[in-house]
């Protein structure tokens, strides 16, 4: 009986030394075990993306098909879309063209090249498939394209604004 205790004492503290050592040891012994993700290629968000498959059309729509000329408008300019584009005009494009598209915000004091001054008529005399294109695809080092911002359905409400820009003066 009194073996046995004497037994028990010893691998109670042999267990207890060993754990220890298991704990201390941890970030010292690794073993690496087999992942899959690890054996993938692997990319950074929206580095090298995959090209839009040929003849694919987005959920919202064709914005446009590349080599037909400027899309034409198939929002109508109604309470709704012009109040959208409002709104989406005050979040993306009013820190650059200001309040009133004159090309007076906030930020456009420390621009290299000036906005543009929206209500003028070279802006205003665009079509609305122009304007939107420039949304989309931008103003070489004048302007971001906004496609990755703004849905096809968003930057025709805010085509639908600009038009009130002009209006207002």
């Amino acid at each position: 009986m009194r073996l046995a205790k004497q037994l028990a004492v010893i691998f109670v503290t042999l267990a207890i030394l060993g754990g220890g050592i298991l704990i201390f040891s941890y970030d010292v012994i690794r073993f690496e075990w087999t992942s899959f993700m690890e054996q993938q290629a692997s990319f950074r968000a929206q580095e090298q993306p995959l090209p839009v498959p040929a003849l694919s059309i987005p959920v919202d729509g064709p914005a446009f098909i590349p080599n037909l000329g400027a899309p034409t408008n198939p929002v109508p300019p109604d309470e709704v879309s012009i109040a959208r584009g409002e709104n989406l005009f005050a979040i993306n494009c009013v820190m650059c063209h200001g309040i009133t598209g004159e090309g007076n915000g906030q930020i456009a004091a420390l621009l290299e090249n000036q906005p543009a001054n929206l209500t003028q008529d070279i802006v205003q005399s665009k079509s609305d498939g122009s304007l939107f294109l420039t949304l989309t695809n931008g103003v070489t080092d004048r302007m971001p394209p906004l496609i990755e911002n703004l849905t096809v359905r968003d930057r025709w409400d805010v085509v639908n604004y600009l038009r009130t820009l002009h209006s207002a003066q």
